[in-house]
């Protein structure tokens, strides 16, 4: 009997928001736009481990050509668009009756499959509702911190107490919330930015939980609450005579998912950043 692990990742996610390709624990991979089914031997059921916990395996139908290999590996593409109806790639079904997938094996084996909806028989695929999130993810608008301090105009002093900020909005901060559906899954995204590291252009990194604190001059020489930073050295041996270029805003945004017809959510999480330049002089003292 061959046993089958099922990765889904049937939703297109725009490279520059994607982690990469899924990987299950058995160290099955699968693309973006593929589902890849490892079979192994054995007589009992085999799961299927993501970041949102362990999902149970969809039956893998078999492509036409043989049986698979105990260690073989196959990838099922769906066919977009679809053959039109009556097509012998159907096997006889309506196309609202299932989906045509295109297959192919490490081993060489290849061809087309028909894979019918619903529970009867040999299931489709199951789709990844950590996927959908991500799909759901990638119509936010999520921005980098908009650096309010160090200003780009501002003079800066060695062994002074400095002050970071960020003007936080929907955009910048969140929270920004985002529906996805595929596969009859509905997926509902919230995502907030929950750090923010500054890179100072001196080597060194300050990691703040918030947008920080915005400087009054009532409060005199004092350190940040919340987020700050000292410049030990000026910044006048750097190009252009400023820390800028390795001078980041990081923001990390988290991501929360909820697929309530499937009782199933996680969290996953998104990075941008914003460049800033500080100008940092040493202070003349004559006697």
């Amino acid at each position: 009997m061959v046993i089958a692990a099922v990765v889904l990742a049937a939703v297109e996610v725009p490279a520059a928001q994607a982690d990469g390709p899924t990987v299950g624990s058995d160290g099955c991979r699968g693309s973006m736009l593929s589902v890849t089914v490892c079979a192994v031997d054995g007589g009992g059921s085999s799961g299927l481990s993501g970041s949102s916990g362990g999902k149970p395996a969809a039956a893998a139908p078999a492509a036409s050509g043989g049986d698979s290999k105990p260690t073989d590996k196959c990838s099922y593409d769906l066919v977009e668009p679809p053959p039109p109806a009556g097509h012998q790639a159907w096997k006889g079904h309506d196309p609202g009756d299932g989906g045509v997938y295109k297959v192919q094996c490490d081993s060489g084996r290849g061809g087309v499959v028909f894979v019918p909806d619903g529970q009867g028989g040999q299931a489709a695929p199951t789709i990844d509702p950590e996927i959908v999130a991500r799909k759901a993810a990638a119509s936010m608008r999520l921005d980098g911190p908009k650096v309010a301090s160090p200003r780009a105009a501002g003079t800066y002093v060695v062994g002074m107490p400095m002050w970071m900020w960020a003007t936080p909005s929907p955009t910048t901060f969140g929270p920004a919330t985002a529906s996805a559906t595929a596969g009859g899954v509905t997926v509902t995204a919230t995502a907030k930015v929950t750090t923010v590291r500054w890179a100072m252009g001196d080597g060194t990194t300050v990691t703040c939980h918030g947008p920080g604190t915005p400087y009054r001059k009532s409060q005199e020489v004092t350190s940040s609450p919340d987020c700050g930073h000292l410049y030990e050295r000026p910044s006048s041996e750097q190009p252009g005579g400023r820390y800028r270029g390795t001078a980041t805003a990081t923001a990390t945004w988290t991501v929360t998912w909820a697929a309530p017809a499937l009782n199933d959510g996680g969290t996953f999480t998104e990075t941008r950043a914003t460049e800033f330049t500080a100008d940092v002089h040493e202070v003349q003292v004559v006697n």
